[in-house]
């Protein structure tokens, strides 16, 4: 007979930690899971649960697709993707923000003075998203890697990236202009998934969700 496996995306890196702590925490099986693994599956039978490892870009389309039931990843990685997921939990971990950032000698301009202007960022949608609420009209350039260089080589007046600290800004010369909303981790579901599977993860969220307020 086939194992019905439960299949759990979590997101690889700066998050793994906290996530197989609460998991741990959920009583939820997380034996042999290491940060520094190269195994992306992980299968428990005694729990019938599998994890997969993921980069975090890529977890809200293994849960829309089906390929998992369950997803934990950033808000932002949310909102910019604009899958089709039910979101079930914020986490509370994974505190970051998304800002527009100027250079420092841009820092008393007001944001109507961006109308027109070039920014750079990892996170279009949300760019875009959040000019056009301000009735700005800009360009935007989408970039990689670090988009702090991009003013200071010229190629955008402004930027749009997560910040946590804001310690990478102010290392660029860069100050943070406007807040465009907070982001924390949070627990996504499949839609299909929600409905026919709602006996077992159900539980698996309510307990979450204890466990989170509990500690907040």
């Amino acid at each position: 007979m086939q194992m019905d496996y439960l299949t759990i995306a979590l997101s690889k890196g700066t998050l793994l930690k906290p996530t197989l702590k609460l998991l741990q925490e959920a009583l939820l099986p997380v034996e042999g899971i290491e940060p520094d693994s190269r195994n992306m599956v992980f299968n428990y039978e005694n729990e019938a649960i599998k994890y997969i490892m993921c980069r975090p870009t890529d977890v809200p389309t293994y849960v829309e697709q089906g390929a998992a039931d369950l997803g934990i990843v950033g808000k932002d990685v949310i909102v910019e993707q604009g899958k089709d997921v039910f979101e079930m939990a914020d986490l509370k971990f994974g505190y970051c923000r998304f800002v527009v950032a100027v250079p420092a000698e841009m820092k008393d301009i007001s944001l109507k003075e961006l109308n027109y202007k070039r920014v750079a960022t990892k996170f279009p949608a949300v760019a875009e998203n959040f000019f056009r609420s301000q009735g700005l009209q800009v360009e935007i350039i989408k970039l990689h890697g670090n988009v702090e260089l991009a003013p200071i080589m010229g190629i955008s007046d402004t930027i749009v990236d997560i910040v946590s600290t804001g310690r990478t800004l102010r290392d660029n010369n860069l100050v943070e202009l406007v807040k465009i909303m907070d982001s924390t981790t949070r627990l996504i579901a499949n839609r299909v998934s929600y409905r026919t599977r709602h006996e077992r993860i159900q539980p698996m969220i309510e307990t979450m969700q204890k466990i989170v307020k509990g500690a907040s």
